[in-house]
């Protein structure tokens, strides 16, 4: 059958623009709509862009740690900001895009920034750059904020822009295919970045981590999306925007207040005030719009708890063992269980679970998938509850305040005995050869404390140290929150052979060592190595007695070096343990003796990372239920001139989640992480039970069918009850 090429046909704003894909036959009968082939570009765009974002922000949290020296609350505070302004900007987004540039063009520029953000990031991640910390903390959240104008000004329209191109309602089962399929784009370039960058920030560049290339490939990846989306303007059904649509809803609501005010006379809904000056169109486009923004008002908890699994969640990984047989599983790569179980789950829910729930009733309509998304969420945060309360067992004791921590190491092969007159005893303290000997809770104020001793070296005497003496007295001192550690040797116990240890589990979770070894004059500038299958992979310089604390590669089997000379063969170091090579290398009888042992300071991570997969598992069938039900009941129930602004107000309760975290870890209620964690496993349930019951009282607008001469028909309400009879969310039946 012959065909003809006409190209006009009405977009989902209601107008008629040129487009190749309506085709009328010989006979004048519209044959069916085609598939969008615009959007083929729009879901790659999106890949290459959620690659660069969550590539990114993956190692972003162990970057604000280890690279940038701030503590892990505070880290947690920089994450959640970060993503509260990502989720913030979609509100200028939408104004941009709706009044002055058009959703293509708002794409287009701002894509821009947000590449140029990802590239000072990467810049500022660079040690040979010459930054100084404070420098380099100013480059970084820079480019953070660069990002986050960036992504924040494209999520409120490239969803939109992508839906922008079908025919409604003739093509809403393709809309509803092309969420499913976007998201999974979403998810696939996530899953990808996830496991990538983690491993390329384990690299070495410049003698350190390498999270400047972990950086620089998502900008890469950024660049390209910018090409991508750029070659698909020519099949793009472009909508013009309408004028600033922000500013006249804000006027007419603004109208309306003052009318009621001003006459107090009863009118059906308060919005009508404003019908003096503005149209009917507008006021009931707002009045659908508030109805949708009110339900997004108990949501923004739920991204509370989403988001924390790249920062608490993160954060609790890199506390536990990661071990798989021969490999090792990352702290940050755990994140790429999500969008692993992201892409097995939206199938197996569109075409197993929901259909299953549907038949008996259960689970069919937008807001039911909300409710038990939120509840999951929920269940989630109190398996990481129970999980938390496994791995207290076996974190470090810490210093606090009112208390000082004392070690005491002791170099040499023989046993000293110590006398300490503790504030409120005597205490006596045997210290055997290459051992450490420590007191974790000596009380201490402000000043610190300090602790006369006597030592006795008889032992080391009859051992051939002829230098020491017997009975020798001094003072041990400790300041107060800190771990002080002392270090004993051939010349006795001397206040310059001190240092403040770090006691903590090491930030990304690897194995970190110090070497404190006694050496005579020839061997002062000696070098402490570790092989790793007979390759180096860590030097450490030694001065006359110590080194500073160094972080290994990766856990494993090492053989110690003492420059050329062998000092321990095959020493398992494992994730998340602190460890001190203690040691001497002294002049005996005209013979150097070298002797030495590895000391635990912190015990290794002992909880299993495995234990992380039931909280991931529930929380990404939480995601599935709750984040592309949401973004669909955004775009489907707002009305046509404000799809962007209702896509904005979506993302905007992610932003107002971000920031319960910010507060709630700001303000520090709890000591014990447990409770915490708790604390929002209950906000959860609480919030959505009271969500449940705004969703009874909640009335779907059905999509309006479309005339040929462009006018549409009323919004149609429906119960909620009934909600599965809107064509929008039914299977069809022909």
């Amino acid at each position: 059958m012959d065909t003809l090429d006409v190209s006009r046909k009405k977009n989902v704003e209601g107008e008629i623009q040129d487009h190749p894909d309506n085709q009328i036959n010989a006979e004048g009968q519209e044959e069916k709509l085609k598939y969008p082939k615009s959007v083929f570009f729009i879901v790659s765009n999106e890949f290459c862009e959620r690659f660069s974002f969550y590539g990114m922000r993956t190692v972003l949290s162990l970057y604000l740690t280890t690279m940038l020296n701030y503590n892990e609350d505070t880290a947690t505070m920089i994450y959640h900001i970060f993503t509260c302004f990502v989720y913030f900007f979609p509100l200028f987004g939408a104004i941009l895009s709706d009044s002055w540039l058009g959703k293509f063009n708002t794409i287009f520029y701002v894509s821009i920034i947000y590449a140029i953000g990802q590239l000072i990031l990467a810049t500022s991640a660079i040690p040979v750059t010459g930054l100084g910390l404070l420098d380099a903390r100013a480059l970084s959240l820079f480019g953070l904020f660069l990002i986050a104008l960036g992504t924040g000004g494209i999520k409120p329209c490239v969803s939109a822009f992508g839906g922008d191109q079908f025919v409604l309602p003739q093509q809403e089962r393709y809309l509803t295919m092309f969420f499913s399929v976007f998201y999974f784009s979403i998810n696939t370039g996530s899953l990808i970045s996830t496991l990538l960058t983690p491993t390329l920030r384990e690299l070495e560049c410049w003698n350190d981590k390498c999270f400047s290339l972990a950086f620089l490939v998502p900008a890469v990846l950024m660049i390209v999306s910018i090409v991508v989306f750029a070659m698909g303007k020519r099949l793009y059904k472009i909508v013009k925007p309408k004028g600033n649509l922000i500013v006249t809803v804000s006027q007419c609501i603004g109208h309306a207040i003052y009318n009621k005010v001003k006459n107090k006379t009863k009118r059906d809904h308060w919005l009508d005030h404003a019908d003096d000056v503005y149209e009917r169109t507008l006021i009931d486009d707002i009045k659908a719009s508030l109805r949708v923004l009110k339900m997004f008002i108990p949501l923004p908890i739920f991204w509370a708890l989403y988001d924390q699994q790249g920062s608490q969640w993160t954060f609790q990984a890199t506390r536990m063992d990661g071990q798989i047989g021969n490999w090792v599983l990352l702290p940050d790569q755990m994140q790429a269980v999500n969008p692993l179980l992201i892409m097995i789950f939206i199938p197996l829910f569109e075409t197993c679970i929901y259909p299953m729930f549907a038949k008996i009733h259960l689970i069919n309509t937008p807001l039911r998938k909300l409710v038990v998304g939120g509840f999951l969420a929920s269940v989630a945060f109190i398996a990481a509850g129970l999980v938390e309360l496994k791995l207290e067992t076996t974190y470090p004791i810490l210093p606090s305040e009112g208390l000082a921590q004392i070690r005491i190491f002791n170099t040499m092969n023989c046993t000293v005995h110590l006398k300490l007159d503790m504030p409120d005893k005597t205490k006596t303290a045997t210290i055997n050869g290459l051992k450490m000997y420590e007191m974790l809770y000596v009380k201490a104020n402000e000043t610190g404390v300090t602790l006369p001793y006597t030592a006795d070296f008889i032992d080391c005497n009859l051992a051939g140290y002829t230098s020491l003496r017997d009975n020798v007295k001094g003072n041990i001192t400790g300041k107060e929150a800190d771990a002080t550690s002392w270090i004993i040797t051939p010349i006795g116990l001397d206040d310059n052979n001190k240092y403040i240890d770090k006691v903590d589990k090491p930030a990304n979770g690897n194995p970190m060592v110090r070497g404190v070894i006694y050496l005579t004059e020839e061997h002062s500038n000696a070098t402490l190595t570790f092989k790793y299958n007979n390759e180096v992979t860590t030097s450490i310089p030694m001065t006359k007695l110590k080194s500073s604390l160094v972080e290994l590669d990766k856990p494993g089997e090492y053989d110690i070096y003492l420059d050329k000379t062998l000092l321990k063969k095959a020493e398992t170091f494992k994730l998340g343990g602190v460890y001190t090579v203690l040691g001497s290398l002294v002049k005996l009888r005209d013979n150097d003796v070298l002797a030495a042992k590895i000391i635990t300071v912190t015990k290794p991570n002992e909880v299993h990372i495995a234990y992380l997969l039931p909280q991931y598992i529930i929380i990404t069938m939480a995601e599935v239920m709750f984040s592309i039900t949401g973004l669909e009941f955004a775009f489907t129930q707002a009305p046509k001139s404000m799809k962007s602004l209702l896509q904005a107000g979506w993302l905007l309760s992610n932003a107002f989640g971000n920031l319960i975290v910010v507060i709630i870890k700001g303000s520090h209620p709890f000591q014990r992480q447990m409770y915490e964690i708790f604390l929002y496993a209950g906000l959860m349930a609480v919030v959505m039970a009271i969500f449940t019951v705004m969703s009874i009282f909640y009335k779907y607008v059905d999509i309006p069918d479309e005339e040929e001469d462009g006018t549409t028909y009323g919004a149609i309400p429906l119960d909620e009850k009934k909600g599965n009879d809107n064509p929008a969310y039914k299977e069809d039946e022909k």
